[in-house]
């Protein structure tokens, strides 16, 4: 059952960081996410210089173009994470179109051409296919797709957990200084090509996103705020500092020019759990033994769409957490024969204390029972995009934007497990 009336918690929130995110992008610049490169010959080999270079975004139809310097070379940064359109065009010669090129955050890809003379105004088109040259990084790294990203079974739903798909990674002490899972938030970091946890350093959409007293992440987006992310383990270039450890360069959603959206929620519940080891059916006495419960509801939805075809988008996202959980305990109390004797006592101190002690239900003065432990979680991120024209002299440079603003409600919980105070931050780059 979709909880509808549960997403209208957070719309205050979400409004207020739309709005937010609608000011700053005025004023933000483009965030370098991705690069495509390549070179222009003729049948015979040789350069083609001043062909025009056209990129276009399939999703949201924003386009970038350059032309081809003396040697034939193009160079197109800083642009978004998407599948694109190139083309080519030079006079004399027959347009070049290579459609579905897939870019991914952090990664130079190159696409070369090699054009016939014109006989005819046709347009040679040819479809993308894996795998693309990779050019310029050295790093060592590996980037989780969307399609992983969004379709993975993980429990929880915390994309730090995705890191254990990365070559060199290990599954962490769950007694780490940030590796210890936060009941309803997961872990902080993770351990990678041998690093320390609190030596990765965490980006969104090119902005730091560490803390910087204890070097965790300061607020984990929901995993349908991710597109992508890219985690470099070893060897990366100089534009990232900050830390020695591994870079986790996270790339958020975007709205496009059709719209899309969903509503989800995930179920857990003890009713289809086996009993815990220490949660036996029976006590000692015979008497019933009730399952400790544990019910899990995570749900929300989100989506996005355009403000302006082909300039402006935006992607909001909602998801909350209503966890009841009963950790089974057992400690050790008064016996039966040590209450009777203490009854006689006539200190009235300990005549007071008796009734805060609970009666033994299982031999030798065992007590089992169990403690509450809930968590309630509302978050939501709001995020824009736009494309713009920048004119210096008789230049024009097109240049974009994004920008991902993340509210968090701060999660309440039984005073018998208190949680850490929740972080929460607006990220972009200016």
């Amino acid at each position: 059952m979709f909880r509808v009336a549960r997403l209208l918690s957070g719309r205050f929130a979400l409004v207020s960081a739309l709005a937010l995110s609608l000011v700053f992008t005025g004023v933000s610049l483009a965030q370098s996410t991705a690069t495509i490169q390549g070179t222009v010959t003729d049948a015979t080999g040789a350069s083609v210089p001043n062909a025009t270079v056209t990129v276009r975004n399939q999703n949201t139809g924003e386009e970038r173009s350059t032309q081809t310097d003396s040697a034939g070379f193009y160079l197109v940064p800083s642009i978004p994470v998407g599948t694109y359109r190139v083309e080519v065009k030079s006079q004399g010669m027959q347009s070049m179109v290579a459609t579905n090129l897939p870019l991914e955050v952090g990664t130079s890809v190159r696409q070369d051409f090699s054009m016939k003379v014109a006989s005819t105004s046709e347009t040679i088109e040819i479809t993308a296919a894996a795998p693309v040259i990779q050019e310029s990084p050295v790093s060592v790294g590996t980037v989780v797709n969307q399609r992983t990203v969004q379709e993975i079974p993980l429990n929880g739903r915390h994309f730090v957990d995705l890191a254990l798909l990365i070559p060199g990674t290990v599954t962490p002490p769950a007694n780490g200084f940030l590796t210890a899972p936060l009941r309803g938030q997961g872990s902080f970091a993770f351990n990678s090509a041998g690093g320390r946890e609190d030596s990765v350093n965490y980006m969104i959409n090119g902005v730091n996103l560490s803390d910087p007293v204890q070097n965790q992440i300061t607020f984990q987006p929901t995993i349908n705020t991710i597109q992508e992310f890219k985690v470099d383990n070893q060897t990366f270039s100089a534009e990232y500092g900050r830390n020695s450890g591994s870079i986790v360069n996270i790339a958020t959603r975007s709205g496009s020019n059709e719209w899309h959206g969903e509503l989800y929620d995930f179920l857990r519940n003890s009713y289809f759990d086996a009993r815990n080891f220490t949660n036996t059916t029976k006590l000692s006495s015979g008497a019933a033994n009730p399952q400790a419960p544990f019910k899990r509801n995570q749900f929300g939805g989100d989506g996005g769409g355009y403000i302006r075809k082909d300039k402006t988008f935006f992607y909001l996202s909602y998801e909350g957490l209503r966890q009841r959980q009963a950790v089974p305990l057992t400690a050790t109390v008064l016996t039966d024969a040590q209450r009777a004797q203490v009854q006689t006592s006539s200190d009235s101190i300990i005549q007071k204390l008796l009734p805060l002690i609970p009666q033994a239900n299982q031999p030798n003065g065992g007590f089992v029972s169990a403690a509450t432990a809930n968590v309630n979680i509302d978050q939501g991120t709001a995020t824009s995009a736009t494309t713009f024209l920048i004119r210096i002299a008789s230049t024009s440079i097109t240049r974009s934007s994004r920008i991902c603003v993340a509210s968090r409600r701060p999660p309440t919980s039984s005073t018998a497990f208190p949680e850490t105070a929740t972080r929460g931050k607006a990220v972009g780059k200016s």
